[in-house]
């Protein structure tokens, strides 16, 4: 038996050993001062205890020295397997364990061993020691390439940019980025096991899209880059979604795994460059180049029946006016407006498109009669016509409206354009807010214009344009108080070229400008010829209105012809207000500066608002003749309106002017509603200058001479007709028309009294007789008077005008 010393060492060594579970847990997570001493009381301590207890056994003779030696290299094999991959642990214990015997049994050469053993030791565990290091640096490193791969895929797919996904080979999800989820509004531990399809909305995605990823996914084959919709409610969101299969090492078909992008800015900034490539940026109507491929496709279908169609083109009247005085932004805001209205007034029965600028174009892919493209054109010019309402401002504007239908007027898309532009040309010089069909001989009307406005331009070089000047009569006293210069031109080969045709292709080209400050200064030359009590009136056009150099051009031309300034009247139409901005107002301002007469011409017909008269500086407004005609008509409300004009301007201390009287009739109710001026052919039409200064030579009072009433208003055309005078017939063309007769041209010194049958339309035919004749053109009374519809219209000009005949047809016909 052992003896009591020998049991309280290997006492005291079990109860440490006990204690080796707690103190590794207290130092675990501890610097290196407390793992050592940790190993100390947990190592060192119980091994050093139990190899002095079993030494001090083996000398008192209690156990055989083999068994002590045994029993300790069993304890340090022991310990060496229980403390593996730890070489300085393992050093300690066994360190521990025979010093305990040396110190025990004390011989040199125990001394001499455990000192070398001891070295041994040493140099092996720093060699343990150093390998254990180089393999826990290359481990961080392996996990730190782990985790940087790790954490940039988390990255990625939290960015919402990619996502990754995994399929067993059922195509059931195995994996799939948590983002995709989130996305879906799912658990991402439901979609484990659910079909890789239940991702997408392949039924939104298209036929197209569908049978590609199924072909792909039953085929076991990559695919890469496929667009697909996600299966999110009330929202459109895109993926390019690429796939691979895999397989195990023994080649065996396991799934697919692939990746996600996020699509859906990409898709919709395709979709922006398709719809900016096809569509108008401003209106959102189909553009020029839609426009043109639908009508292409129309002209060239395989089957000749379904190359029926016909189109329309659209200009804005008065548009540029909207744009020269209130700017673009409201010019763009009008043109929204007038698309809105325009696939209103068109419906599902044709395409609506903007081509550029204030120009539309409606294309009727379908065989449409003449009679439902008429009444689609009228609906059109009616609604464009209606009041708009931009930035608070009143604005009215019109259309004209050329036609061409295929194949009669042509059967490929140039041609088509060219006779609709043609068309649209002829409806805007039968005075604007018509419709006109093509007809062959709008191109000779096309080269005379073009022909007309190169001669202009020769015209305004040389100085070829004259002035002539209208009396305006003072009704109190019946005298001339001034006069309105009006622009002439008398060509060289054609005569004398209506105002109205070479002005607005002066205001077209650009020439208005020029033309207007001639006449300005050209006025203010002959006036300083005339009394100083007769003034003249010169029109001034919106575009010289917006020009800020105008009241440089009024000084000077009024400083270089020594007139007083209140002798020149500039008259403004109400056209200039739609801008209603401050340089409106300081333009006035300028212009009262100088002590011009301003005069506010054409009152009443398009922009009326009283509250032009209330900020700007009038002295003068003219009421349109429009007011006039008609005004002496039973049931007529005119007269109404000119009185209410006249005492509106008495009230504001302004002059009136009431244009156009023609009639003593007129005049009188004129005089009767107290206008305090006239002017029109009842007392004279405009004189050139030598005739107005030999006029004011003698007595400025005015004679009223003429008619004592109107005949019925009329209406400029072009329309071609077909005359029947005992079987022989022959062409025509109608110049103007009212519901009483009209002027024809195209028969020669026709006698006074003959009667003709005159075809007006296809199902129109109206006896009439001439009343004047001179060279080509005359007038002819009808047997009948026309009638209107509701809107004022003709009736019998609804229909398609006769076709001329030819020759041949005429000498059969006759």
């Amino acid at each position: 038996m052992p003896s009591l010393p020998v049991i309280g060492l290997l006492g005291c060594s079990f109860l440490s050993a006990v204690q080796i579970g707690r103190v590794y847990d207290m130092v675990l997570h501890r610097g290196t001062t407390a793992k050592g001493i940790g190993l100390v009381v947990a190592v060192v301590m119980p091994l050093f205890l139990l190899g002095a207890g079993l030494g001090r056994w083996a000398a008192e003779g209690g156990i055989a020295w083999e068994v002590m030696l045994a029993s300790l290299l069993t304890l340090t094999g022991v310990a060496t397997a229980y403390l593996r991959r730890q070489p300085l642990a393992i050093f300690a214990s066994q360190f521990a364990i025979w010093i305990a015997i040396v110190v025990t049994h004390f011989s040199i050469i125990g001394a001499i061993a455990l000192a070398v053993a001891t070295v041994v030791a040493v140099l092996v565990t720093r060699e343990q020691l150093a390998e254990q290091q180089e393999e826990r640096e290359r481990r961080e490193a392996q996990d730190r390439v782990q985790t940087r791969a790790r954490d940039i895929l988390a990255d990625y797919e939290e960015t919402g940019q990619g996502w990754f996904w995994e399929t067993d080979r059922r195509s059931l999800l195995t994996y799939v980025s948590p983002p995709v989820a989130k996305a879906l509004r799912r658990n991402p531990d439901r979609l484990i096991g659910q079909p890789l399809t239940r991702l997408f909305d392949l039924e939104d995605t298209g036929d197209e899209g569908e049978r590609t990823l199924m072909f792909h996914l039953s085929a076991r084959s990559g695919f890469s880059e496929l667009p697909v919709r996600a299966a999110i409610e009330k929202e459109e969101r895109w993926w390019s979604v690429s796939g691979r299969p895999i397989y195990d090492q023994f080649d065996n078909f396991v799934g697919f795994r692939g990746s996600g992008t996020d699509l859906t800015e990409r898709k919709r900034s395709q979709e922006q460059a398709t719809r900016l490539a096809r569509y108008d940026a401003l209106t959102g109507l189909a553009n020029r180049l839609q426009m043109s491929q639908a009508l292409e496709k129309i002209l060239s279908a395989q089957a000749e029946a379904n190359r029926h169609c016909a189109i329309m083109l659209l200009d804005l009247d008065r548009f540029k006016q909207v744009n020269d005085t209130m700017g673009h932004p409201a010019g763009d805001a009008l043109l929204k407006q007038v698309s809105q209205r325009l696939e209103r007034s068109v419906g599902k029965i044709g395409q609506v498109g903007r081509l550029g600028g204030d120009e539309f174009k409606v294309i009727v892919p379908s065989k449409t009669s003449a009679g439902v493209l008429q009444d689609i054109a009228r609906e059109i010019i009616h609604s464009l016509s209606q009041p708009y309402s931009i930035d608070g401002q009143r604005v009215v504007i019109g259309a004209s409206v050329g036609i061409a239908i295929a194949p009669q007027h042509g059967k490929n898309s140039e041609e088509l354009i060219r006779n609709a532009d043609l068309a649209l040309y002829a409806a805007k010089d039968g005075g604007r807010g018509r419709f006109h069909f093509y007809s062959e001989d709008l191109h000779a009307e096309a080269e005379a214009k073009a022909k007309l406005e190169e001669d202009l331009r020769d015209a305004v070089a040389n100085e070829e344009l004259q002035l002539h000047y209208q009396p305006v009569v003072a009704t109190a006293t019946n005298k001339i108080a001034g006069f309105e210069a009006l622009l002439r031109w008398q060509h060289a080969e054609k005569g004398w070229i209506s105002p109205e045709r070479f002005v607005a292709i002066a205001e077209d080209s650009g020439m208005i400008q020029e033309i207007g400050e001639w006449a300005l200064r050209r006025a203010c030359r002959d006036l300083s010829q005339w009394p100083d009590e007769v003034g003249v009136a010169v029109n001034v056009s919106p575009v010289q209105f917006s020009n800020a150099e105008l009241p440089r051009i009024v000084a000077s031309a009024i400083a270089q012809a020594g007139v007083r300034a209140s002798r020149l009247e500039l008259e403004i139409t109400e056209s200039v207000f739609l801008g209603d901005d401050e340089g409106t107002d300081a333009m006035f301002t300028a212009l009262k500066n100088i002590g011009v007469r301003l005069a506010l011409d054409d009152f009443g017909t398009g922009y009326s608002s009283l509250g032009y008269l209330k900020k700007a500086p009038f002295d003068k407004i003219k009421i349109d003749q429009s007011f006039v005609r008609g005004m002496t008509e039973e049931g007529s409300r005119n007269a109404a309106i000119i009185s209410s004009i006249t005492s509106l301007a008495n009230a504001l201390g302004m002059d009136t002017t009431a244009e156009g009287v023609e009639t003593h009739d007129e005049l009188d109710l004129i005089r009767d509603h107290g206008c305090s001026h006239v002017q029109g052919y009842i007392y004279d039409r405009p004189l050139t200058f030598d005739v107005a200064t030999s006029r004011l030579a003698g007595n400025l009072v005015a004679v009223a001479k003429g008619p004592k009433s109107n005949r019925a208003p009329r209406q400029k055309m072009l329309r071609k007709t077909v005359l029947d005078h005992g079987g022989h017939i022959y062409n025509g063309t109608i110049r103007n028309l009212s519901v009483t007769g009209a002027m024809i041209e195209g028969l020669w010194n026709v006698p006074v009294g003959t009667m003709f049958q005159l075809q007006l339309a296809h199902d129109f035919t109206i006896t009439c007789t001439v009343r004047w004749s001179v060279d080509d053109r005359m007038g002819v009374e009808f047997a009948n008077p026309l009638q209107k519809d509701k809107d004022g219209q003709i009736t019998a000009l609804q229909g398609a005008p006769p076709a001329h005949l030819k020759p041949e047809e005429m000498r059969k016909a006759g």
